[in-house]
């Protein structure tokens, strides 16, 4: 028998043996149902002791009380590492990854982004919205308030009124310069 003949053999003999019904009617786990083979035939199982769940969603951390100079120092830290690429370092949404052809950001002093909560700030950060990823991993939830900080901070100083400055921060204004 010539070699170019065995694989078609083969095909046809595997072909034979398989069933529609055996590859179709597979026995299938499902939530809160039974399967052999597990412990007590269940297919939840309670988690082994000290797991920690991965997926599980915050639990919500409480604004802190006060904002303090050191809080809106590492606000600008966290926000320069993670926040700048897109958002640009006013805020403006016009970072070097938007210079570079990926989706623009709204700007963080948008009317819309000056009435949210606080709250809809943290939650993307940590779930992300639209194009921009979760920073659950790379921010923690005591950094994510201190960059919410910062962005109020950015926010203010984009409508900031000359007359509600103080006379050193006047005096600084004039001397900058137009």
């Amino acid at each position: 028998m010539n070699r170019r003949h065995i694989a078609p053999l083969f095909l046809l003999l595997g072909l034979a043996t398989c069933r529609r019904e055996d590859m179709f009617a597979q026995q299938r786990a499902v939530d809160w149902g039974t399967f052999l083979g597990l412990p007590h035939n269940q297919v939840m199982q309670h988690p082994v002791p000290g797991t920690v769940a991965r997926n599980a969603p915050d639990m919500p951390v409480p604004q802190p009380p006060a904002i303090t100079q050191a809080m809106l120092t590492r606000g600008q830290t966290v926000f320069e590492i993670n926040c700048v690429p897109c958002h640009g370092r006013a805020g403006d949404g016009e970072g070097m990854i938007v210079q570079r052809g990926f989706p623009k950001p709204p700007p963080l002093f948008a009317p819309k982004l000056l009435k949210a909560k606080a709250k809809l700030f943290y939650d993307t950060i940590t779930h992300g919205h639209g194009v921009m990823f979760s920073y659950a991993d790379r921010v923690l939830p005591a950094d994510r308030w201190a960059v919410i900080a910062y962005i109020r901070a950015l926010q203010r100083s984009q409508h900031a009124q000359v007359a509600s400055l103080s006379d050193q921060d006047k005096q600084r204004l004039q001397e900058a310069g137009p």
